[in-house]
C-alpha cells in the first residue's frame, strides 16, 4: 500500500487547507450541508442498530462499528465537515499560506452548512422511519424513535441535570472527540489508496464513538431528531419519564446551552490545539518541499 511519512502527511495537510480556504461561500455552504447530512446518516444507522440492545458495551460498540460511514463518506467525496476543518485549515495558516480570517469565514460557512444538512437529515427520519403507522390512521413513535428521544435526553438532560460539572464533562468529551476524528483526517491522508484511507477512517471514528464522546455536528442531528420528536409526539415524554418528565421536555435552549456550545469548543480545542498546533510543531521543521 502508498504510505506517506508524517512529514509529508503535514505538508498535504497545509496544502489541503489552502483548497479549503479558496472554496466560495456557496460551495463551502453546499459541501458543508452535504457533510451534514452524512454524518447524520451515520447518527441514524447508529440509533437504529443500537435499538434493542440492553448491554451497554455491546450497544457502545456496535454503534461505533456503523457511524464511521458517514466520515468515509465526506473524506472520499471532498465534502466540507467542521470537525476536520478545525485541524486542516488553521494548519495551512500556521504554515503561513492563507490566513487566520480566512480560517474563520470556512469554519462559519461549513458550520452553518453542516447545521442546515444535518437537521434536513433529522427531519426526513423523524417523519420516516422513527415513526409508524397505526390502525386509527394516526402515527406514533416506535422503538427507533424512542431511541432516538432517549439519545437526546441523555445528551443534554444529563448534563444539565449536574450543573457546571455536566458542561466541563461535555467539553471534555468534545475535545477527546475530535482528537480522534482528526486522527483518522491524518491518516485517511497518510494513505494513498481507498483501502487505506478506509480502515484509516474506520477505527479512530469508531473509538470516539463507542467511547462515548461528543460530536458536534454528530448532535445537530441527534438532538433535534429528538426535540422534534418530542414536539410532535407529546406523549413520549410521559413515556420516557425520568429527566424529560422533570423538564417538561427538551427546548431549544437546552440544545444550545448544554450541548452544542460546550461541544463546539471542546471539538475546536480538541482537533486546533491537541492535533493541529502539535503537529504542525513536531514537523515544521522537516516539511519537504514544495
Amino acid at each position: 500500500m502508498a504510505f506517506n511519512p508524517p512529514a509529508k502527511m503535514v505538508a498535504l495537510v497545509g496544502n489541503a487547507g489552502v483548497g479549503k480556504a479558496k472554496l466560495s461561500v456557496f460551495n463551502l455552504l453546499l459541501r458543508g450541508f452535504m457533510a451534514g447530512a452524512y454524518i447524520a446518516i451515520g447518527a441514524a444507522l447508529c440509533t437504529v442498530c443500537i435499538t434493542g440492545i440492553d448491554t451497554p458495551g455491546i450497544s457502545k460498540l456496535v454503534g461505533g462499528a456503523v457511524f464511521p460511514v458517514g466520515l468515509i463518506a465526506i473524506v472520499l467525496t471532498g465534502m466540507e465537515l467542521f470537525t476536520g476543518d478545525c485541524m486542516i485549515v488553521p494548519m495551512a495558516a500556521m504554515m503561513k499560506k492563507v490566513t487566520w480570517g480566512a480560517v474563520m469565514r470556512n469554519w462559519v460557512w461549513v458550520y452553518i452548512g453542516n447545521l442546515v444538512g444535518s437537521l434536513a437529515y433529522a427531519y426526513i427520519m423523524v417523519l420516516g422511519p422513527f415513526v409508524s403507522g397505526q390502525s386509527d390512521g394516526s402515527m406514533a413513535v416506535n422503538a427507533f424513535g424512542m431511541t432516538a428521544v432517549g439519545i437526546a435526553a441523555g445528551k443534554i438532560l444529563g448534563y444539565k441535570a449536574v450543573g457546571a460539572m455536566g458542561l466541563w464533562s461535555c467539553f471534555l468529551k468534545a475535545i477527546g472527540c475530535n482528537f480522534l476524528v482528526n486522527i483518522a483526517i491524518l491518516l485517511a491522508i497518510t494513505a494513498d489508496d481507498v483501502i487505506g484511507k478506509f480502515f484509516g477512517i474506520w477505527f479512530p471514528i469508531m473509538a470516539f464513538v463507542s467511547s462515548g464522546f461528543e460530536h458536534c455536528v454528530a448532535n445537530m442531528y441527534f438532538l433535534p431528531a429528538g426535540k422534534f420528536l418530542c414536539d410532535l409526539h407529546p406523549s413520549v415524554i410521559a413515556e420516557k419519564g425520568g429527566l424529560l418528565m422533570a423538564n417538561g421536555g427538551l427546548s431549544w435552549a437546552d440544545v444550545w446551552l448544554w450541548n452544542l456550545i460546550p461541544v463546539t469548543i471542546g471539538n475546536i480545542v480538541g482537533g486546533f490545539l491537541f492535533i493541529g498546533v502539535t503537529y504542525f510543531l513536531m514537523f515544521r521543521k522537516d516539511l519537504p518541499a514544495e
